[in-house]
């Protein structure tokens, strides 16, 4: 399949791009700085120069592939304008196809509450206020087989929001303890990022239009609990100190709201599809387990 692919030099985007080759897609990794173009090639991938709202670029690429698959975004104030640009573009560009549309949310979306489900309602943080309108009118488009991913928080390969705890202030007697965000008590659904990407090229192989999923391992570990392992894994001997509810939102502000929130989840209609995650759990892979 002749895939376009946005954020294709990104965290998770890039582990996507190879999970993409070794599937045997042909892909165009969408770049907007050309300094980036041999990143692609290097995943054994032809970039592309353009811009997620450049609608012409953009509704002429998505023509011309077999699907797309889209993760990038720019994760600022204008992330809604430049989504809802990018969504009027690739579907009019696959319109009548039938060809697939993978795109991104997020498991924030959901809000706090219990065991969240592909069901559960969106509630989403200020943060990622935007974001739960775009994933319906993906999901509502017709003439096209969409799906939208909400990863869990994404581990692995030494990147991502994980960085806010191994990177985070140190506190106590000699600065010798970590950062735990907020009380520590909430749990956090994990996934790692090459299970992930796994999970997008299986829904732009097999899911049916419509279809919504979590991407979520099922393993929720406290944040306490993955802020000791951090610990000991940088030779704290486990020792953390909290900064409680309103020290975090005041230390990190809407990205505090969003890493407050308690949440679990187990991906069941990813493993319905036939997902199968394998990859180590988030406190094994902070103790190298």
């Amino acid at each position: 399949m002749r895939v376009l692919l946005t954020g294709a030099t990104g965290y998770v985007g890039s582990a996507v791009l190879e999970a993409l080759v070794a599937g045997g897609h042909e892909v165009l990794g969408l770049v907007r700085d050309p300094d980036r173009a041999g990143a692609v090639r290097e995943r054994g991938a032809s970039p592309v120069i353009g811009d997620i709202t450049d609608a012409a670029r953009v509704r002429e690429l998505a023509a011309g592939a077999d699907g797309v698959v889209h993760l990038a975004s720019p994760g600022d104030a204008t992330s809604a304008e430049a989504e809802d640009a990018f969504v009027t573009a690739v579907l009019a560009g696959l319109g009548g196809t039938g060809k697939p549309l993978v795109s991104t949310a997020g498991i924030w979306d959901h809000g706090s509450g219990g065991e969240l489900t592909e069901v559960s309602p969106f509630r989403a943080p200020r943060i990622t206020a935007w974001r739960p309108e775009v994933t319906r009118r993906v999901l509502a488009a017709t003439g096209v087989r969409t799906a939208v991913i909400s990863p869990a928080l994404v581990y692995g390969r030494g990147g991502g929001l994980l960085r806010v705890i191994t990177g985070g202030p140190r506190r106590g007697v000699g600065s010798q303890a970590l950062t735990v965000l907020g009380s520590g008590e909430q749990h956090w659904a994990t996934v790692h990022v090459d299970d992930l990407a796994a999970l997008y090229v299986l829904a732009l192989e097999k899911a049916r239009a419509g279809t919504y999923l979590i991407g979520a391992s099922g393993v929720n570990p406290t944040v306490r609990e993955i802020t000791v392992a951090a610990s000991r894994a940088a030779g704290l001997d486990g020792r953390v100190e909290p900064e409680g509810l309103a020290g975090t939102v005041e230390r990190l502000g809407l990205l505090g709201e969003a890493l407050l929130l308690d949440q679990r989840a187990s991906g069941t209609a990813a493993r319905q599809l036939g997902w199968q995650p394998t990859r180590p759990t988030l406190l094994e892979h902070l103790t190298g387990r």
